[in-house]
C-alpha cells in the first residue's frame, strides 16, 4: 500500500465561472454522438433531429362523436320543436371504408373516428336525434364542418413537429407515434463513472459500525447524472490508498466519457485524489480550489483524452452544491440538453448572514410565506449535512466582497424545484417527534422549519410561521413559555398547551460513572456534552447548577465539556453512546431509543404558540383537531416519556 503525507495548499482559488471557461478550452462540450432507438425506449432521451410529418393527422376527414352523418344544410331550421328527418342510408364504423355517398335529404349512421362518408360535411350527435324506422328526426342545427377532425387538421402532411434538443417525454412520444415513427434518433448519453474515497465509507444495507458511515455521494450524484441525461455507473468505494485511487482512476477515464469522484480532495495528509489527477494528463489539474463555500476543495482535471474528471468534495452538501455549480452544466451540453434557466424567487431573510469571508457563499434555505413577504431561514449546517438541502427550497448567494446580509433584506432565491409552491401550514420553532403523529394524519401540505423555541416564538410575532412548538423554561418563576411570551411582547397570538416531556441526565448503560444528579458533573472523572445557547434543555442545566452548586460563572469552566454543545436531544444521546461524554441532559424517549440508562429530573412542558391569523386557515383547525383528539392521547401514552395533562389543547395565553 502506497501513501503519500505532501500536503498541497490551495495557491491559487478561482471562481466558478473561470472554472467552466477553463473546462470549455480544453474539452469539447458538445453531444457525443447520435444513435437510433425504438419509441419504447426514447423517453427521456434527446432529440438529435427535427422531425418533419410525412402524413397528415388525421389522414381522413372523421366523426368526433356517435352520431349520423349530414348534409348540415340539412339541418337549418331544425329545432326541438320542429325536427328535421332524414333518411338513413347506411352505416359506417371505425376502420371502415364508407360504402355510401350522402345525398340531400339522406344520413349516415356514423361512430366516433370513422371516415366521413362522401357528400356528408358534419355529424349530429345521437344525444339530438330519434330514430323512427329507416329515419331520423334531427333536433338542431348543424354548421359545416361541426363534430368534424379534417384531415390534418391535427399534424399536415411535412410540418416540423418536434426540433431537435426536445427532451422526448409521453407527449413527444405520442405526437410521433401518430405520425407512424418506430424509430427516432437521439443524441448518445455519456457514460459517466462515480467513485466515492474514504476510509470511512461503507455501502448502505452493511451495519453500520463506530468509525463508519454510509457513502452518502454515490448515491446522490447518480441520481443527479441521470436527471442531466448521463448514464451513471457506481465503481463503487475507494479506500485512501494511492495506488488503489489510481488503478481505479485510470480505469474509469478509459472506459467513461465523464469521471467524477468525490472525497481526497482537501490538504489533508489522506488526502490523496489530486495526486492522481495531475498524472491522467496532460494538462492534469486544471483547477484546484473554488472560491466559494462550502466547496473550495474541488479539483477538476482533464485528461490526455480530453475527459473531464472531477474530484468533488467529500462532505454531502459542498458535493452536491459543486455538482450543481459546476458538473450540471457540463452534463448537459454532452448530453444535448439546453441550458438549466434555474427559477428565481425574492425572499426577505429571517435572521442575519455571515458572509464567507473573501468566498462566495451558496446557503440553503427553507422559504416561509409570511403575511407580508415570503421569508428566507437560512439551513445553518455543516458541509457534511445532507438534510440542509433536502429541507430546503433553494440557495442564496452571498458574494465574495459582502461580509453579511442583514434580517429583512431582500435576497433573491434560486429554486432547487420547478416553482415555488406555498405550504398550507408553517411550523417554525422547536420540532417534536410526537408531532409527527399529528402532521402524517393532517391532511395538508406543511413545511417544518427547526430554528429552536426562541427563534420560533420570535417567528410566529413577526408573522413568519403559522405555529412555533416552544419549550423554554423561566428560571425565575419556574413556568415555561408564558414568561416569554410577556417578555417579548408577543401579540396577536395564543398559546395552546401541548404536552409533557420527561427530562432528565442520560448516561451509559448501567450508570458505570455512578451520576446521580448534576453535581456530579463536576468531577475530574465525569465529561458531559451541552446544548446550544437558547435552548429550553440548556436553560434548564444552568438552571439546575445554579441552584445545586452556586454561582455558574464560577463554575461551568470547571465543568468537562460544557462548552461542548450540540443542537438535539439524539445528539446528546449520541455522544453517551459513543462515549464521547458520560452523561447529558436530554428526554427520555430518546435515551430509550438508544438504549441508554436515563436519571429522571421532572416533566416539561411542550406548547404551540399560534398567530390568530392562522386560527382562520383549515389546516391549523384540523392541527389542533387532531392534538385535542382522545386518539392522540393513546397515541402518548404509548410513547416513553410523554403524558398529556388535563388541559392538553386548551388556550392557556392570549396577547
Amino acid at each position: 500500500m502506497k501513501k503519500l503525507s505532501k500536503r498541497i495548499i490551495f495557491h491559487e482559488l478561482v471562481v466558478p465561472e473561470e472554472a467552466l471557461r477553463r473546462i470549455e478550452k480544453l474539452v469539447p462540450l458538445r453531444p457525443l454522438g447520435v444513435e437510433e432507438v425504438s419509441l419504447e425506449e426514447a423517453v427521456g432521451r434527446v432529440l438529435a433531429e427535427d422531425v418533419y410529418s410525412s402524413v397528415d393527422v388525421p389522414p381522413f376527414d372523421r366523426a368526433t362523436m356517435d352520431g349520423y352523418a349530414v348534409r348540415a344544410v340539412d339541418t337549418f331550421g331544425a329545432f326541438e320543436n320542429r325536427p328535421v328527418s332524414l333518411k338513413v342510408i347506411g352505416k359506417v364504423e371505425a376502420g371502415e371504408e364508407p360504402k355510401r355517398e350522402v345525398g340531400e335529404g339522406e344520413a349516415v349512421e356514423i361512430a366516433t373516428g370513422a371516415p366521413l362518408p362522401k357528400g356528408s360535411d358534419a355529424v349530429v350527435p345521437v344525444e339530438f336525434t330519434k330514430r323512427e324506422g329507416d329515419c331520423i328526426l334531427i333536433y338542431r342545427s348543424l354548421v359545416p364542418n361541426e363534430n368534424v377532425a379534417s384531415a390534418g387538421s391535427d399534424i399536415r402532411l411535412g410540418e416540423l413537429i418536434l426540433r431537435e434538443g426536445a427532451v422526448l417525454l409521453e407527449r413527444e412520444v405520442g405526437v410521433l407515434a401518430a405520425i407512424g415513427r418506430d424509430e427516432v434518433k437521439v443524441y448518445k448519453r455519456p457514460k459517466v463513472a462515480i467513485i466515492s474515497s474514504g476510509n470511512e465509507l461503507i455501502a448502505p444495507g452493511d451495519k453500520l459500525t463506530f468509525g463508519r458511515i454510509y457513502d452518502v455521494n454515490t448515491y446522490s450524484i447518480y441520481s443527479a447524472v441521470l436527471k442531466d441525461g448521463g448514464i451513471p455507473a457506481s465503481l463503487g468505494t475507494v479506500r485512501d490508498d494511492l495506488e488503489e485511487i489510481e488503478e481505479r482512476l485510470i480505469r474509469a477515464e478509459e472506459e467513461f466519457d465523464v469521471v467524477i469522484i468525490s472525497g481526497g480532495t482537501s490538504a489533508g495528509l489522506a488526502d490523496l485524489t489530486y495526486q492522481v489527477l495531475d498524472k491522467l494528463g496532460p494538462p492534469g489539474i486544471i483547477v484546484h480550489g473554488l472560491k466559494v463555500k462550502p466547496g473550495k476543495p474541488t479539483v477538476i482535471a482533464v485528461s490526455r483524452n480530453k475527459k473531464p474528471i472531477f474530484g468533488l468534495p467529500g462532505y454531502p452538501n459542498s458535493a452536491l452544491m459543486i455538482y450543481d455549480l459546476i458538473v450540471r452544466p457540463i452534463m448537459r451540453k454532452l448530453s444535448g440538453l439546453k441550458e438549466e434557466e434555474r427559477e428565481t424567487i425574492k425572499a426577505r431573510l429571517a435572521i442575519r448572514v455571515e458572509g464567507a469571508k473573501g468566498r462566495r457563499g451558496f446557503y440553503p434555505v427553507s422559504l416561509v410565506k409570511g403575511t407580508e413577504d415570503i421569508v428566507a431561514f437560512p439551513m445553518f449546517a455543516e458541509s457534511g449535512s445532507i438534510s440542509s438541502l433536502s429541507l430546503s427550497d433553494g440557495y442564496i448567494v452571498v458574494p465574495e466582497n459582502v461580509e453579511f446580509l442583514e434580517e429583512g433584506e431582500e435576497v433573491e432565491v434560486s429554486l432547487f424545484a420547478v416553482e415555488y409552491k406555498p405550504a398550507d401550514l408553517y411550523l417554525v420553532g422547536s420540532h417534536d417527534v410526537a408531532v409527527e403523529f399529528i402532521l402524517k394524519r393532517l391532511g395538508y401540505g406543511f413545511k417544518i422549519v427547526n430554528v429552536g423555541s426562541l427563534e420560533g416564538i420570535k417567528s410566529v410575532a413577526k408573522g413568519y410561521g403559522d405555529i412555533a412548538g416552544t419549550h423554554l423554561l423561566d428560571v425565575k418563576s419556574m413556568e415555561y413559555n408564558v414568561p416569554f411570551l410577556n417578555e417579548l411582547k408577543v401579540g396577536n397570538s395564543i398559546l395552546v398547551r401541548g404536552y409533557e416531556r420527561e427530562q432528565g441526565i442520560i448516561v451509559a448503560k448501567g450508570n458505570p460513572k455512578g451520576i446521580k444528579s448534576v453535581k456530579d458533573f463536576l468531577r475530574d472523572d465525569v465529561v458531559i456534552v451541552n446544548r446550544t445557547k437558547g435552548s429550553g434543555t440548556r436553560a434548564l442545566l444552568d438552571f439546575l447548577l445554579s441552584r445545586e452548586v452556586g454561582s455558574l460563572e464560577e463554575i461551568r469552566d470547571k465543568i468537562k465539556g460544557y462548552y461542548t454543545e450540540v443542537k438535539t436531544h439524539n445528539a446528546v444521546a449520541a455522544c453517551v453512546k459513543h462515549g464521547r461524554a458520560d452523561a447529558g441532559i436530554g428526554i427520555r424517549y430518546v435515551a430509550d431509543a438508544y438504549g441508554l440508562d436515563f436519571i429522571s429530573l421532572g416533566w416539561e412542558k411542550y406548547d404551540f404558540l399560534i398567530r390568530k391569523e392562522s386560527l382562520r386557515k383549515r389546516s391549523t383547525s384540523k392541527f389542533l383537531q387532531i392534538l385535542r383528539s382522545e386518539e392522540f392521547k393513546e397515541h402518548l401514552t404509548k410513547m416513553v416519556g410523554y403524558r398529556a395533562g388535563r388541559d392538553l389543547g386548551e388556550i392557556v395565553w392570549e396577547g
